[in-house]
């Protein structure tokens, strides 16, 4: 089964936005995801309609950040792009009239909204300025150690 990966996708965008200066086109943005700008535009105007990102027609346009990201956690930006499966696994639905699937179907079910529930808890909890932290420590220590492999010892 294809895993959806438009959060996580999305999620990468707008980290991008917010360390390039400017405005990224639909094209550059689907280019960044080797996909194509209408998926891009399609995918962002969730985003622009919930006020996360803005966009301007003509040149010199393309879409920016509407609010820091400090201003955006995991669970708004889930919600944006349309609240996607979490899991990819789930209930069969092949025998309805066995008793057993359907203890089965009951069981699986009860554990998935639970571990739902907390998933999206946590996804209110970060902040893409937090995962621009980790970002921002993973360069420093690539940094060092291209240094440190390049045989600069200054």
């Amino acid at each position: 089964m294809r895993h959806d990966s438009r959060l996580s996708r999305m999620l990468h965008v707008l980290i991008h936005m917010d360390r390039h200066e400017g405005a990224a086109t639909s094209e550059t943005i689907a280019a960044m995801l080797n996909t194509n700008p209408v998926v891009v535009r399609r995918t962002m105007a969730g985003l622009r309609e919930k006020g996360y990102v803005r966009s301007e027609k003509g040149h010199g346009g393309g879409w920016t950040l509407g609010r820091p990201l400090s201003e955006m956690t995991l669970l708004d930006i889930y919600e944006a792009v349309g609240e996607p499966p979490v899991f990819a696994v789930g209930p069969a639905c092949d025998q309805p009239a066995c008793l057993v699937e359907q203890a089965v179907n009951a069981a699986l079910s009860d554990a998935f909204e639970e571990a739902e529930r907390l998933l999206l808890k946590r996804f209110g909890r970060v902040t893409l300025a937090d995962i621009a932290l980790d970002f921002d420590a993973r360069m420093m220590r690539h940094a060092a150690q291209a240094h440190v492999a390049s045989g600069c010892h200054s």
